[in-house]
């Protein structure tokens, strides 16, 4: 595919890789997934949404409506983790007429008090006050505030950070100019009893990080670390995740802005977070299994 999918012709796909995913999938799964499904051309899947924003890609936008779409048509649930499985009414029924999931959303919509009215027009893109209800505006804001307001130096620190948090001891931030990139180095410790070497590059940014960049950076560090990390505020390519993974090489790690975001949330860095729980049983849910 060499051209942007509108976001009610990804339902479909989407219903395919979750189907081919066992039943459920992570956003990055399924994001994967369709990637390779509808055979996207890197170009296009390199195209950010916003880059001011969020570090999130136009696909990776389009899909979140086709998933918001999808569950309120019925043919999809999702947990406070992030996994999105197909309901019993979705494995029965296999695939959708995106035409009558956008009528039956927007009639829905219509009848919600306090709902902005949705325009009616089949083929219509977001504009960027609207965005899909899993969207937090704190995101946003972290976005802006690591890549527009805080120094090189201050991300650096926070990485250095987030890595000692996490259990990594003796991090060290090098930042050596010329040095493949190489900005620090750590240990990593599992349960108190194994630990390795690790060495990491922390690239404030707000596009995609190329398949170049993870090679560079893996020939820095081999034969110095038994693992390399790349932490990015932007996202990697498609080609630069397949890098990092490819046979034989060694193994590099990598982050993305939303899995950053994700760990600063998980950890309080920098971030609150104020709920009240209420928890109750879903019979169905074990039923539908």
């Amino acid at each position: 595919m060499n051209e942007m999918p509108r976001f009610n012709l990804l339902m479909n796909p989407l219903l395919k890789a979750l189907s081919q995913l066992g039943g459920s999938g992570s956003i990055d799964e399924i994001y994967e997934k369709v990637a390779e499904l509808e055979k996207i051309d890197e170009e296009i899947l390199s195209v950010p949404h916003n880059s001011e924003k969020s570090n999130q890609t136009e696909v990776a936008y389009r899909l979140a409506w086709a998933r918001t779409y999808l569950r309120k048509y019925g043919f999809l649930e999702n947990s406070s983790r992030g996994i999105w499985t197909l309901t019993q009414k979705a494995k029965e029924e296999k695939e959708v007429s995106s035409s009558k999931v956008l009528k039956y959303v927007r009639d829905l919509d219509k009848k919600e008090p306090n709902k902005k009215k949705k325009k009616s027009d089949v083929t219509i893109e977001f504009t960027d006050n609207e965005t899909p209800e899993e969207a937090k505006a704190w995101r946003e804001e972290l976005h802006h505030l690591l890549t527009q307001e805080i120094s090189p130096d201050a991300f650096e620190r926070l990485t250095q950070r987030l890595l000692r948090e996490s259990g990594f001891i003796q991090v060290e931030v090098t930042g050596k100019t010329g040095d493949g990139g190489i900005d620090g180095k750590g240990i990593a410790r599992i349960n108190g009893l194994m630990s390795f070497h690790v060495i990491f590059q922390c690239k404030k940014y707000q596009g995609s990080v190329s398949a170049g960049a993870i090679r560079d950076f893996r020939g820095a560090m081999v034969g110095r670390a038994d693992k390399g990390l790349f932490i990015t505020t932007g996202t990697f390519t498609h080609a630069a995740i397949k890098e990092a993974t490819r046979d034989g090489a060694p193994p590099v790690d990598l982050v993305d802005g939303e899995n950053l975001a994700e760990k600063l949330k998980e950890l309080s860095l920098g971030i609150k977070t104020e709920m009240v729980e209420k928890v109750s049983l879903d019979k169905q849910w074990f039923l539908n299994l």
